[in-house]
């Protein structure tokens, strides 16, 4: 596991992709440690919100988790995305679109 690869820290800046089922209005961004947000829905599926950017520390993510969680949404995928001093083929993963995720129900 994590061989060859330094390990993650709890307090050092890092980027994430928060995908929620629902749609989630853009004035919740300074709510959400600033993180972007973008809403896609496709016929017959329900709409899904990405929340993606850089937060301080795990704090701050666990932050973002509790007031989407809070707010009564689904969580469906959390990704850690490779920043700049990792290995390259994780960045190049990391920027590659997120595959559909499967729902789970309306919040």
């Amino acid at each position: 596991m994590n061989q060859g690869r330094k390990p993650y820290k709890f307090d050092t800046p890092a980027g994430y992709r928060i995908r929620i089922e629902g749609s989630l209005d853009q004035r919740w961004s300074e709510c959400l440690c600033g993180m972007a947000i973008s809403s896609a829905s496709r016929p017959g599926e329900p709409t899904v919100t990405s929340l993606t950017g850089e937060l301080a520390d795990m704090a701050a993510l666990m932050g973002v988790l509790n007031t989407v969680y809070d707010l009564g949404f689904t969580l469906l995928q959390l990704e850690r995305l490779a920043g700049a001093e990792e290995e390259p083929a994780l960045a190049a993963e990391a920027a590659a679109p997120a595959a559909p995720a499967e729902s789970a129900g309306t919040p």
